[in-house]
């Protein structure tokens, strides 16, 4: 089982809005998943971020890897990160 953190696409139609979580790489990007660790709000520039930064880190420990998507808003320097 080789479990990614990643995102999942919701929202409407040019209204993205994305779940980042951990899932088994077989199943589909909006498919079955382990856990929710956060959100990603693409146009909400100041709060559009929510990390379980502790949860995170839980996964990456037990071998869980990051896609270069996600690697790239762990790193993110904004306000908008936030540990829930």
């Amino acid at each position: 089982m080789a479990v990614k953190i990643r995102l999942s696409r919701h929202g409407s139609k040019k209204k993205p809005f994305y779940r980042i979580v951990a899932s088994d790489s077989i199943y589909p990007r909006d498919g079955r998943f382990i856990e929710m660790l956060g959100t990603y709000d693409p146009r909400n520039k100041v709060n559009g971020l929510k990390l379980k930064k502790e949860a995170i880190e839980e996964w990456i420990k037990k071998g869980a890897q990051l896609t270069d998507t996600v690697k790239k808003l762990m790193k993110s320097p904004s306000p908008a990160v936030q540990a829930q």
